[in-house]
């Protein structure tokens, strides 16, 4: 059965600056992050837009075979709270497809106070579906979200529910398995026990490995290091980068 296609890389580029592995190659920082990573996750987009011209000019510093994940305004997502977003999410969307065939997944991650809503959630997604065939995350938050009928409502809207790490407390271990649509499956590791700062160690990332390379039944696989504030997510993305080569397609 053919392995499902990993896409592997950071929250933002800006981790290839200054690092060792990168700073002898030449070009931009994006330019060089592409030289060992298969894929990125824009989180500025969560604070500010980008003209769809920006995204152009990212999308021609990149090969063929690279994506990017980008992450829904928070305007989207915490201030309307998934409602009335159809004029926001028209002009998001606009932006974004400046990409091209690299946007490979959107991401909607939520606030934790945000319980789900089942005719809330399938407007919202429903919009989204209507504006792009990307593949689309959603990272919730609050425990409402990990029930059968919020599972059924992100199946049936074709969005896969992020498997994070470390879960929110008042969710528990449910967070940090996948569901949702079983085609994609979207690992966004924020670092534990300090969030955005501490490194996974190594028998973490090899278990990691294992599972991905047991995901056979999957389409694509994302790991998204969010460790990135003192610069542990790109070493642990260049580990198991190394962990992973020969057991699946990068």
């Amino acid at each position: 059965m053919k392995a499902p296609t990993i896409h592997l890389g950071c929250a933002g580029w800006s981790v290839a600056s200054g690092h060792p592995d990168f700073s002898r190659l030449e070009g931009t920082v994006l330019e060089r992050y592409v030289h060992r990573l298969s894929a990125v996750e824009i989180n500025s987009s969560f604070y500010r837009p980008h003209r769809h011209s920006t995204y152009v000019r990212w999308a021609a510093s990149t090969p063929h075979d690279f994506r990017f994940s980008v992450k829904v305004p928070k305007a989207i997502t915490h201030t309307a709270r998934l409602q009335d977003t159809q004029e926001a999410l028209n002009t998001f969307v606009e932006q974004v497809n400046g990409l091209g065939e690299k946007l490979g997944c959107l991401l909607v991650q939520l606030p934790p106070s945000l319980a789900f809503e089942v005719e809330v959630a399938r407007h919202f997604f429903a919009d989204l579906r209507g504006l792009t065939t990307v593949r689309t995350v959603c990272e919730p938050r609050h425990p409402s979200w990990f029930t059968a009928e919020a599972e059924a409502l992100l199946t049936e809207c074709r969005v896969s529910r992020v498997a994070a790490d470390p879960a929110p407390a008042k969710v528990g271990e449910a967070a940090r398995r996948p569901g949702g649509d079983p085609h994609t499956v979207y690992y966004r590791w924020h670092g534990s026990p300090r969030m955005y700062y501490s490194a996974y160690p190594a028998e973490a990332l090899a278990e990691l490995a294992r599972e991905i390379r047991n995901r056979t039944q999957v389409q694509e696989v994302w790991v998204i290091f969010d460790n990135t504030a003192a610069g542990a997510g790109v070493d642990n993305a260049l580990e198991l980068r190394k962990l992973l080569l020969g057991g699946a397609t990068e």
